[in-house]
């Protein structure tokens, strides 16, 4: 189901604008999230950051105040093409590494030259994820709740380092394309949003 990342900042004007699309929202606490459901059948279940459980108040000011970052954090962002690794203590961040490397994209040769180039592309991302690893063990200097994103299976290489064995991931997964420093700035503010899942209710044939 469609999810959007609402800064806590904006969180009263986002529940405004679904009131007036589709109605004042009837609020309750469930599952760990706020939900909310209008007249018309349109629902939202906002949660936390960091994969945090909500157990406040059904009010939407409550879950705005609740969104309140970790003294100690991290954020990985890997792909093939690069990686992004911060330390933050709440909304500072204290130090961060961005660099790129080179894996070769895919060929069409076949036969001995296919194999050969698979080798070495399989090298060379190998490579880059030991690096993102000896970077990351460097700058989250401890931090074990990490908020990840990027390519999924190169997040996994990465972690998979035991230097790395006490890092667990927390949501939102962050989908960003290859790290630069803008993309971390950017992921360092999405790490802080709210998720909220929102389903519209079906118009109906017109």
């Amino acid at each position: 189901m469609p999810e959007v990342l609402v800064p806590p900042s904006r969180w009263a004007r986002w529940i405004a604008n679904f009131a007036v699309s589709h109605g004042a929202p009837d609020l309750a606490v469930s599952a760990g999230a706020l939900a909310g459901t209008a007249a018309d059948g349109s629902w939202f279940a906002a949660r936390l950051p960091f994969s945090l459980p909500y157990d406040g108040p059904p009010e939407a000011a409550a879950l705005a105040e609740a969104a309140v970052a970790p003294e100690v954090w991290g954020l990985l962002l890997v792909r093939k093409g690069g990686f992004a690794v911060a330390r933050l203590e709440g909304e500072r961040m204290t130090e961060s590494k961005v660099g790129q490397r080179h894996v070769q994209g895919r060929t069409k040769a076949g036969g001995q030259s296919q194999q050969r180039f698979a080798r070495r592309r399989a090298n060379q991302a190998r490579d880059a994820y030991a690096a993102a690893a000896d970077h990351a063990v460097r700058v989250l200097g401890g931090a074990t709740t990490v908020v990840a994103g990027g390519d999924r299976s190169a997040v996994a290489e990465v972690l998979a380092d035991p230097r790395l064995a006490g890092v667990g991931a927390v949501g939102p997964w962050l989908a960003v394309p290859d790290p630069r420093r803008t993309i971390l700035d950017q992921a360092v503010r999405d790490a802080q949003a709210l998720v909220v899942e929102v389903v519209n209710a079906p118009t109906g044939p017109g």
